[in-house]
């Protein structure tokens, strides 16, 4: 006699059975239990001075003494001229170039994190694609709110199309930064710039914060419920329903084709599956990369946590691919 089957779940991409459902994987589980007893969480800490402050130390302090950078082949800052005057970029340049570039878009809630916070990442994107990155130091919330991220981040997209004009060009970030690539997205495909692909590593794109993700991984998964909505109130103090922002309602058609990272306890995985599925409905070409036990910010952990490392590669090679493919 057979047995039934047990029943299913549907996570992102994957269906798996229910009774085999991913637990948060327990690399994770040591690092956010490590995190609590360092007293390093709550990520918000009063006013936006001094989350940046916590949110910085917080970042290199990931980089213990046995740390060694990501080799690349160089790595130079600059100035770009922006729309109110010079913005901080670093440009990396890889050790096999395979000819592409990439404007990177750091995250932290449109509220911290800078050059320094997000230089391992840089260095991983322009390894593993083989790409000149451009880092873009946009000015944050909540002294600078919407839309003056997005307006620096489009100069940075366009200094870096004008500086490697023979070179297939992406846009690319994390968190906010994934929220601001994928409204440049929609801006360089207005404006007529020739993106290749987008990489959106789990990005916010629903300002109401109605997912059931946001409920399910309300606290105890390094983003909380409670920071996003903090960050929200500093980045659209005036609340907003600019599709730049609200990309659950953004015309998507004609938009490069995109690498979409999601992460299962996670509040903004749900608002990031279900931007995959809009682009997807929209005729792009979509490369949904789930993260089975993993958590927000899981790119930060690449080269410490196993399979943050695995779901990296993942959509990085997928980012790599679309580059090389472009004509």
């Amino acid at each position: 006699m057979s047995c039934p089957e047990p029943p299913r779940v549907t996570y992102g991409a994957s269906v798996t059975d229910d009774v085999h459902a991913p637990l948060l994987d327990p690399q994770f589980r040591t690092v956010l239990d490590t995190l609590e007893a360092n007293g390093a969480l709550p990520l918000i800490r009063g006013s936006a001075v001094e989350t940046r402050e916590h949110y910085r130390a917080l970042s290199l302090a990931r980089r213990g003494a046995d740390y060694v950078p990501f080799p690349v082949a160089g790595v130079e800052d600059d100035e770009i001229d922006g729309p109110a005057g010079p913005i901080r970029i670093r440009v990396y340049r890889p050790v096999d170039d395979r000819g592409g570039v990439v404007t990177y878009l750091h995250g932290g809630g449109w509220v911290v994190g800078d050059l320094d916070t997000h230089d391992p990442v840089c260095r991983k994107v322009a390894g593993e694609t083989g790409s000149v990155v451009v880092a873009v130091d946009y000015r944050l919330a909540p002294e600078h709110p919407h839309p003056v991220p997005l307006g620096d981040a489009m100069a940075g997209l366009r200094w870096t199309h004008a500086a490697f004009p023979d070179r297939p060009l992406a846009v690319a970030g994390d968190s906010a930064g994934a929220s601001l690539a994928a409204g440049a997205a929609v801006v360089a495909r207005d404006e007529g710039i020739p993106l290749a692909a987008q990489l959106l590593w789990y990005p916010s794109t629903d300002p109401t914060q109605s997912s059931q993700s946001v409920r399910d991984n309300a606290e105890g998964y390094f983003l909380t419920a409670a920071d996003m909505r903090w960050f929200y109130e500093q980045y659209l103090p005036d609340g907003s329903d600019d599709p730049h922002v609200d990309l659950q309602h953004a015309d998507v058609a004609g938009v490069a084709p995109a690498v979409v990272a999601t992460a299962q306890f996670d509040p903004l995985r749900d608002e990031g599956d279900a931007y995959a599925d809009r682009l997807r409905a929209a005729g792009v070409a979509v490369t949904h990369v789930p993260g089975p036990g993993l958590i927000h910010g899981y790119a930060a952990f690449i080269g410490l946590v196993a399979a943050a490392d695995a779901a990296g590669a993942t959509a990085l090679g997928a980012l790599g691919d679309l580059l090389k493919a472009a004509p």
